[in-house]
């Protein structure tokens, strides 16, 4: 591997990384609303900014990523996670407990990450979609963290995102956590959110 061509991380590694962990945590405890994350963290294409940030601040050595095709094939993506985390990397999504995706029109099924089991629900997988734009409007959702209800919208997805969300649901305290992620925003929805509408 030639580290010296490997993009550079955060530049105050402690400070940026806790503060993108706050942002975070505060998206999954507020299902739906949509939070600022400006980085100036310089990752490789076609790896978001944002995306590879919230990698930096989650994953470590023990948390195998998953990465669909376009980050995958990209050989710059590959080596600037491996050296920043320490992370390995897998080519089986449910073997992953974090997933990248830059194309989330061509991603895998969400049944097929890792689920968690009843007695370990937290073994589950978290996965991070690069979007185009994140919106107030669209489906209707409710669940913990939400007051009465809310809207949220993202896009691109696959036509039928919205059932494998009802399903995804309907397999908790199992299931997948999604955070959403554009250049400078993100929002979340774990799996404890309902889609009550929209769909």
């Amino acid at each position: 591997m030639n580290r010296t061509a490997i993009h550079a991380a955060f530049s105050d590694a402690p400070h940026e990384a806790q503060a993108v962990f706050r942002t975070v945590m505060e998206a999954m405890a507020r299902p739906g609303r949509i939070l600022p994350l400006q980085t100036a963290l310089a990752s490789p294409p076609p790896l978001l900014p944002s995306a590879a940030a919230i990698l930096l601040a989650l994953a470590d050595f023990e948390t195998p990523l998953w990465l669909d095709g376009a980050l995958a094939e990209t050989g710059a993506v590959c080596d600037f996670l491996r050296f920043h985390t320490g992370g390995k990397l897998t080519a089986q999504p449910e073997a992953a407990v974090f997933a990248a995706i830059a194309d989330p029109q061509s991603m895998p099924p969400l049944g097929g990450f890792a689920q968690g089991t009843l007695d370990y629900p937290d073994s589950s997988a978290t996965a991070i979609l690069q979007m185009e734009k994140l919106s107030a409007d669209g489906w209707q959702i409710e669940g913990p963290g939400i007051h009465g209800c809310t809207r949220f919208g993202a896009t691109p997805l696959p036509a039928d995102f919205a059932t494998q969300l009802a399903d995804n649901r309907g397999r908790f305290p199992c299931g997948v956590d999604l955070v959403f992620a554009t250049r400078d925003a993100i929002a979340a929805l774990p799996r404890s959110t309902r889609l009550t509408g929209g769909f």
